[in-house]
C-alpha cells in the first residue's frame, strides 16, 4: 500500500515537472533504489533515486540532455521532499549529478563498484544494487540490469566483497541470548529493529545477484531461490517468518510514535515495553539471522 501511494506521488510529480520544463530531449527513466526500490518502504521514508536517459552521438545533443535532466531531478526531487520524503542525507538523489547520467556512465559506476572496489567503497553503494525503473523508458534500466546481471556473473570477488559488508550488521543478541541494548543516549535501552533485520535483505540480495534474479523485493527474491531449490523449504519458511515479524515490529513502533507519542517515526524499539512472549520471540528470529549470516560467510568467504 505504501509503495502504491509512493508511486502515484511520483507519477504525478513527473508530469508535473515535466509540463513546466517541456518535452524531455531524448528517452529516460526514473529510477528508485534502496527500500523503494525493493518496494519494502515503512513510514520513515527518504529519497533514494537517480536518473538514466539514452545515449547521445552529438556533443550538442548531450550537453543538451544533461542540462535538461538537471532541472527536473531538481524539480522532482524538491516536490518530493514537499510532499513528505526528505532528501537523502547522503545525497543518494538525481539532482545529485553523479546520479543523473546517461546510460553509458551508469554502466561505467556499476562496472568500477563491481571491479575495482573495496568492500568499504560498496558499503555505500549497496542501494544502488536494488534500483527499479519507476517511471519512462524501461527498457533503459532493464538494459542496466542486465549488464549489471552480466558483470557479476563474470566477477565472484564482488559477491565476496558484499558478504563482507553484510557481516558488520549483527542481530542484537548476546552470548547468552539477552537482548543488546543502546546503554545511553536518547535511545537508551533500545535497539534498531531496521539494522537487526538487515541481514536479511542483504541475504536475499547476495543470493540473488549469484542466481541472476532481477526481482528486487526481499519475499519476491526469497521466493525465488525457493523455486531455483538454493532455499530448502524450511529455510524458506524462517527466512519469510522472521521477516515478516520483525517488519511487523517495525511498523508498530512507527505507528507508536506517531499516534501515542506524537513524534518523527524512528526504528528503535525499547525492550522494556516488549512482552515476554514478544522479547522470546525476537530472541528466535535474531539466532535465525545469525543462522543465515554463517550460511553467507561459509559459502562465500569459505569461513564459518
Amino acid at each position: 500500500l505504501i509503495t502504491t501511494i509512493s508511486d502515484a506521488i511520483l507519477d504525478k510529480v513527473i508530469e508535473l515537472s515535466i509540463a513546466t520544463l517541456g518535452s524531455p530531449p531524448c528517452k529516460f527513466a526514473f529510477m528508485i533504489m534502496g527500500s523503494e526500490g525493493r518496494e519494502e518502504q515503512t513510514l520513515v521514508s527518504d529519497q533514494d533515486n537517480g536518473i538514466v536517459y539514452e545515449d547521445l552521438e552529438n556533443d550538442k545533443d548531450r550537453a543538451d540532455a544533461a542540462a535538461y535532466f538537471s532541472k527536473l531531478a531538481e524539480l522532482v526531487c524538491t516536490h518530493l521532499n514537499a510532499a513528505g520524503y526528505k532528501f537523502c542525507d547522503g545525497e543518494c538523489m538525481a539532482k545529485n549529478p553523479k546520479w543523473c547520467q546517461s546510460l553509458v556512465n551508469w554502466k561505467k559506476y556499476f562496472h568500477k563498484w563491481i571491479y575495482q572496489s573495496s568492500p568499504e567503497d560498496l558499503l555505500h553503494s549497496s542501494i544502488f544494487f536494488d534500483f527499479k525503473g519507476a517511471w519512462g523508458d524501461l527498457e533503459l534500466t532493464d538494459k542496466l540490469k542486465s549488464f549489471l546481471m552480466g558483470s557479476v556473473e563474470k566477477r565472484a570477488g564482488f559477491l565476496r566483497h558484499l558478504t563482507e559488508n553484510a557481516l558488520y550488521f549483527k542481530p542484537p543478541i548476546g552470548l547468552f541470548g539477552k537482548l543488546v541494548v543502546e546503554s545511553e543516549g536518547e535511545h537508551k535501552d533500545s535497539f534498531n529493529i531496521k539494522s537487526a533485520m538487515q541481514p536479511i535483505v542483504d541475504f536475499a540480495r547476495i543470493y540473488s545477484l549469484k542466481h541472476g534474479i532481477v526481482q528486487t523485493n526481499t519475499l519476491t527474491r526469497l521466493f525465488r531461490l525457493y523455486t531455483k531449490h538454493v532455499l530448502t523449504n524450511q529455510q524458506y519458511i524462517d527466512l519469510v517468518q522472521t521477516y515478516n515479524y520483525a517488519m511487523h515490529l517495525r511498523f508498530l513502533r512507527q505507528i507508536t510514535t506517531i499516534i501515542d507519542e506524537e513524534k518523527q517515526p524512528d526504528n528503535y524499539i525499547n525492550s522494556k515495553n516488549l512482552s515476554y512472549l514478544d522479547k522470546a520471540m525476537l530472541k528466535e528470529v535474531f539466532k535465525k539471522i545469525g543462522q543465515f549470516q554463517q550460511k553467507l560467510k561459509a559459502e562465500f568467504l569459505g569461513t564459518t
